[in-house]
Formats: C-alpha cells, sequence, structure tokens
C-alpha cells in the first residue's frame, strides 16, 4: 500500500514538474545564470569607470552630457588614437576627455596636405574629427611641430575648431604633451544617452606600436545577457512543466 502512494505521488511530482532530470537541469541553469549574472557586473565595475564628458571638444565622437564607459588602465598601455580620461593640473583640475594623435618619439605638426595632421611625416587621414562648421579644417587654424618627449602624449579633441588641447598649451614646459602617468582610463562605449562601441581608428594601425586591443566590455555584456537569460528560461521550467503536465493529466482523465 505504501509501495503504490509512493509510485503514484512520484508520478505526480514527474507531471508537475518537481522532479526528475529536467527540474535537476533547470536548477544548474539558474545557478550557471546567477553566477554569469553577477560576475559580468561585478567584473564590469572593476575593470570600467563611467564618466560624463561636459564639453564639446569631442563632437561627434562624445557629445555634450554623454556618459561614457573607460577602462581603468596603466599610462604605458595607451596607443596613438585612444580616447582617453586624463588629469593635467596645468589644464585642469578636473578628468578631461581627448584623442591621442602621437606618443613619446614621434613628431606631430601641421599642417599637410588638405589641412591634415602630421605624424613623422604621413598626413593623417582621420574619419573620426568634426568636419562641419568650424571644425571644417581638420586641426584648425594652429600652425605648430613638436617632438613629442618620451612617455609623454599629444592630445587633441576631435572637434578640432573649438577643443582647448595640445595645441592650446605649446608654449608650456614639453610643448603641450602630457605624461602618460597622468592618464587614468581609455573611453570603450558610449553608456548613455546612445549605447555603442567606440572602435579603434585604423589610420594608426600601420605606425610603430599600432592600436589598442578592445577591452572586454563586448565579453562583460555577454556574460551579463547570458546570464539573465538562463535564470529567465531556468526559473520558467518548472511552471511550465507543471502546467504541461495538469494538461496531460486532465487529456488522459477525459480518454478514460
Amino acid at each position: 500500500m505504501g509501495g503504490t502512494q509512493a509510485r503514484t505521488q512520484a508520478i505526480r511530482a514527474r507531471r508537475d514538474g518537481r522532479g526528475g532530470l529536467g527540474n535537476t537541469l533547470s536548477g544548474i541553469a539558474v545557478a550557471i545564470g546567477f553566477v554569469l549574472f553577477l560576475g559580468g557586473f561585478v567584473w564590469g565595475a572593476l575593470v570600467y569607470q563611467p564618466y560624463t564628458v561636459p564639453t564639446d571638444s569631442m563632437v561627434p565622437t562624445v557629445r555634450p552630457g554623454d556618459r561614457v564607459l573607460a577602462q581603468r588602465i596603466d599610462g604605458g598601455e595607451v596607443r596613438r588614437g585612444d580616447v582617453v580620461v586624463f588629469t593635467d593640473t596645468v589644464w585642469s583640475n578636473s578628468p578631461m576627455v581627448k584623442r591621442v594623435v602621437a606618443v613619446g618619439g614621434d613628431t606631430v605638426s601641421c599642417c599637410g596636405q588638405g589641412g591634415r595632421v602630421t605624424v613623422n611625416g604621413k598626413p593623417l587621414d582621420e574619419p573620426y574629427v568634426d568636419r562641419e562648421g568650424d571644425g571644417a579644417a581638420a586641426a584648425g587654424t594652429t600652425t605648430f611641430e613638436v617632438k613629442v618627449p618620451e612617455g609623454n602624449l599629444f592630445l587633441m579633441g576631435d572637434r578640432r575648431g573649438g577643443s582647448l588641447d595640445s595645441r592650446a598649451h605649446l608654449q608650456d614646459a614639453g610643448q603641450g604633451t602630457v605624461p602618460r602617468s597622468a592618464v587614468a582610463a581609455r573611453v570603450d562605449a558610449l553608456a548613455w544617452p546612445s549605447m555603442r562601441m567606440l572602435e579603434r581608428p585604423q589610420v594608426f594601425a600601420a605606425l610603430p606600436g599600432g592600436t589598442s586591443a578592445p577591452g572586454p566590455l563586448r565579453l562583460q555584456v555577454t556574460a551579463v545577457l547570458a546570464g539573465a537569460a538562463l535564470v529567465l528560461l531556468g526559473g520558467a521550467y518548472g511552471p511550465l512543466a507543471r502546467l504541461l503536465g495538469r494538461g496531460r493529466g486532465r487529456a488522459g482523465s477525459d480518454g478514460r
């Protein structure tokens, strides 16, 4: 009698989705999902820091009020073309966002063919530069030639006609360059109000040192989304299995 009752309860449990391999797998999926979801968030918080850009000096790449995600890096990791967050007290006491155009050992000058900036004698084709309005000239109107000291960076805004950057500090020590140690982070993506990754400009790829590798943000977002999907699917298994089990039970009763 007791054995029959136990078998009946087991059958009902399987029909309701409360037992069996499916229930075990759904539990594993939920556990893995939580690990991926929380792990992706924690990893992102450790690697990235949000910043709000207050000025229009990086238009059209970054607009005033945009929220960006910047990877915490050492200044030694910076490559040409990177959009970096840095603090230099000669420029400002607040963090600033500019693009690295030249690194230590480079000779950067203005202006080459078509008003373009040149690095080591090579005119740069810079697709990210604002060429509308007062940004029509890629380098603005300032003529210069700077040999960048080792360990320093020459920085410019993408809105060349309205950016206070290395060109505005040519008379300072270092001719407007900034030490690598001043860099705190490299911008990898826009987070708000638009959401997109910043691609590494290929114009610098052929120069010594090339461009920097993408940060881990895509992998972190993938982990968070995959974790959320596993949690939702695993959590939905039990209710769906119970609903289907009850439907089969009613169908069987009607068949008798």
